[in-house]
């Protein structure tokens, strides 16, 4: 006997659950339902329409109903509302939207997939406005599109700095237009580390953005805002992205049982309280293989693996679930951002010991002309060296990178596991031995007490204090720019000068990226210092790290020149 499934919700994850479906059983009755027009759409491109890189909206819409028909022989209903479950009977209840008729649909399995709302606090005065704007498909990313050129918008105003309100603010500054971007945290893009996060800080700034940091929005007008502070911003048009809920009423209502993230709780194999009814995408909680405890993961990935799992077990195939790890990429104008696992922050929510490497080598080899610097910071488990993390930031191709990094996670790697990783190289894409090897080799020196180091977030105190500060590079490239309270001795001058360099007090060491001044340290410990500590970052890491605080705080500069090259 041939079974009937219904699937609620299109995109990655509804859309996917019934393809797999399909797949597994040509017979089956599949019935998808959305309530709104479009059943299949790339939500991840939406904010490129605004900048015409997808010039017409109806080009993100992927597969329409009556190609759902004929290459999957699938019935997708668009404007169909599903209104209620009946558990017990197996039935849903479902409006058509456009002809108000209410039906009725029997199944044999259900499938969940209405994902998640923007959030809309009403608290803030005016969030109700007709030029306020939340984005969650095409009808949304259209309406906002069309507000702003039929009332020549030219000021707008992002609130929120996740991937989103990033990806918006950059697309409307392509389309010529005064951007603030306002977030209530103080930095922007919560997966990345506060280091990590500046470099990002300083590009959105640098084009033109005005990124406004531990700021909340209270109030929204015709033509401006306003903040916590009492500051107010000009803007004709607000866009919300402060985050998604998941969308979990009609499970609510059937009695299905609700996680303690506030997503649909559902098992191993992605099946809810109810044997006869799974759920996948934003709208479920999910496990954290790292921190070991339930969170939610709104990302396209992960829902397509769910939808396949869930079609599989509702055919007895049996699947894996290792839990998930947060693996995600974004470009900010010139810059790329990707990361994986956990950051210091969520580490020590979950009162995990751990320690970290930030090194900064090129992305491919310094001849390149287009040879840039990586950002790359490693986070490991003490002692164990497990990778529990990983983020890159830098013009080339840190994805990559990162995928290495998301791959040693899910197979449980160790630091001294990648050490010898053999990587694609040559010198158009890569280092004989790339970020990920040299992240590692760092690793298992810092595991195994080689040397020691101190983040570039605690430079300004030591700046501050007056610690002996020595700048091993060169003498033209320490009058470039440099810590104003450091001592120039080049690494190449370092072994005949040692007598100015004091044992009885903390020495601190920098170059541009941390690899002249490690081979620094290494060298002076030879010769009995046991006072030497490397500055993960140098110089470069410092400049990226103060400069946009430097540009939005009033504050005393610690360099004398910014060098980012």
């Amino acid at each position: 006997m041939s079974k009937k499934i219904l699937v609620v919700g299109g995109v990655a994850g509804g859309a996917g659950t019934a393809a797999r479906a399909r797949r597994l059983d040509e017979d089956a009755e599949i019935i998808m339902f959305e309530r709104g027009p479009h059943v299949s759409f790339s939500n991840c491109a939406l904010p490129y329409h605004l900048s015409g890189v997808v010039r017409d909206c109806d080009d993100l819409v992927l597969m329409c109903p009556s190609k759902f028909a004929e290459q999957y022989n699938i019935d997708a209903r668009v404007n169909n509302e599903v209104k209620r479950i009946n558990r017990y009977e197996k039935t849903v209840e479902v409006k058509n939207l456009e002809t108000e008729e209410t039906y009725t649909e029997d199944y044999d399995k259900l499938v969940l997939s209405p994902g998640a709302n923007p959030i809309k606090p009403q608290s803030i005065k005016g969030v109700n406005n007709d030029n306020v704007f939340t984005i969650r498909n095409v009808v949304d990313i259209d309406k906002l599109n069309k507000y702003v050129e039929n009332n020549n918008v030219e000021n707008v105003a992002v609130i929120g700095a996740g991937y989103i309100g990033v990806e918006i603010a950059e697309n409307f500054i392509h389309s010529d237009k005064n951007v603030a971007l306002v977030e209530a945290m103080d930095q922007v893009l919560q997966p990345f580390d506060f280091d990590m996060a500046q470099i990002i800080q300083k590009e959105l700034h640098d084009n033109g953005v005005n990124v406004v940091l531990s700021d909340p929005l209270t109030e929204v007008h015709d033509n401006h805002v306003v903040l916590k502070s009492g500051k107010k911003i000009e803007a004709e048009a607000v866009i919300l992205a402060i985050g998604v809920s998941p969308e979990t009423k009609l499970a609510e209502d059937a009695g299905l049982k609700i996680g303690e993230t506030g997503g649909i709780e559902v098992n191993h194999n992605y099946v809810t309280s109810d044997p006869d009814i799974y759920a996948v995408g934003d709208v479920i909680e999910v496990y954290s293989k790292i921190a070991r405890s339930k969170t939610r993961l709104p990302l396209a990935g992960p829902a397509q693996r769910q939808a396949r799992s869930a079609a599989n077990h509702i055919y007895n195939i049996p699947t894996k679930n290792n839990g998930v790890i947060g693996t995600s990429v974004i470009r900010a104008f010139d810059y790329n951002a990707a990361a994986t696992g956990l950051n210091e922050k969520q580490l020590k929510n979950a009162g995990i010991s751990y320690d970290f490497v930030y090194i900064i080598p090129t992305d491919k080899v310094g001849l390149m002309p287009d040879a840039n610097p990586l950002h790359f910071k490693l986070l490991y488990e003490v002692p164990t060296g497990k990778i529990l993390g990983a983020q890159a930031v830098g013009k080339g191709n840190v994805d990559k990178r990162i995928d290495v990094m998301a791959t040693s996670i899910l197979m449980d790697a160790t630091v001294e596991d990648l050490t010898e990783s053999e990587l694609a190289y040559a010198p158009l894409f890569s280092t004989p031995r790339n970020a990920v090897n040299q992240s590692t080799l760092v690793a298992t020196n810092l595991i195994n007490n080689r040397y020691n180091q101190v983040p570039v977030t605690k430079v300004r105190g030591l700046v501050e204090k007056d610690a002996f500060i020595v700048d091993v590079r060169e003498k033209d490239e320490y009058e470039a720019g440099h810590l104003i309270n450091s001592v120039n001795i080049p690494l190449s001058e370092l072994r005949e000068r040692t007598d100015e360099i004091p044992k009885d007090r903390p020495v601190y060491l920098h170059c541009r990226s941390g690899q002249r001044s490690y081979n620094a340290c290494l060298a002076l410990q030879g010769r009995d210092f046991d006072n030497v500590i490397n500055i993960s970052g140098s110089y470069l890491g410092i400049c990226f790290y103060e400069y946009f605080l430097d540009q939005t705080t009033d504050r005393k500069k610690i360099v004398t020149e910014y060098n980012f090259e």
